[in-house]
């Protein structure tokens, strides 16, 4: 096996942090064969040694733990977006806690509700201390834009 890139991986922060759709695909469209490819390439080629699903349920968990990735869950549904982001701030944290950890955060798709995510975690980590350039980086990031909900998630913390 040589490896196979997840669909819509990008590096958030160059080498230390990136994102993808759901490793295999989701739905119909999962496939354990792709599965094994993608995981493959995120351990030899990106290096990845952290995972943190986004997903509800726990999806693949068990492959990524043999594989010998650091497995974090933190279900975060759609629904959650216009709720408290400390459980997701926190988890990307703990998995980023340990400067040599290269961690990839994945949910079923790439989508707003994700870049609002990972924007307002830039504003929470001190990447950025501005809510609209993160927006900014974040689209540049996924090539997507951001909606009203999205950019409700980017708050700058109260220190």
């Amino acid at each position: 096996m040589t490896g196979l890139k997840p669909r819509e991986f990008v590096w958030v922060i160059a080498g230390r942090l990136a994102v993808c759709e759901r490793i295999g695909g989701y739905g119909f469209q999962h496939r354990r064969v792709r599965r094994e490819e993608e995981i493959t390439w995120l351990r030899k080629e990106a290096k990845i040694t952290s995972i943190v699903s986004l997903l509800p349920g726990n999806q693949n968990m068990s492959a990524y733990e043999e594989a010998g990735f650091n497995v974090l869950h933190c279900p975060f549904a759609p629904e959650d977006e216009s709720g408290s982001l400390m459980p997701f701030f926190a988890t990307l944290d703990q998995a980023l806690k340990d400067r040599k950890s290269v961690v990839l955060v994945h949910r079923d798709t790439i989508d707003e509700g994700i870049g609002g995510l990972l924007a307002g975690y830039l504003v929470h980590a001190g990447y950025l201390d501005n809510p609209i350039i993160a927006s900014a980086v974040i689209q540049e990031i996924l090539g997507k834009p951001l909606g009203p909900k999205a950019r409700a998630m980017i708050r700058v913390p109260e220190r």
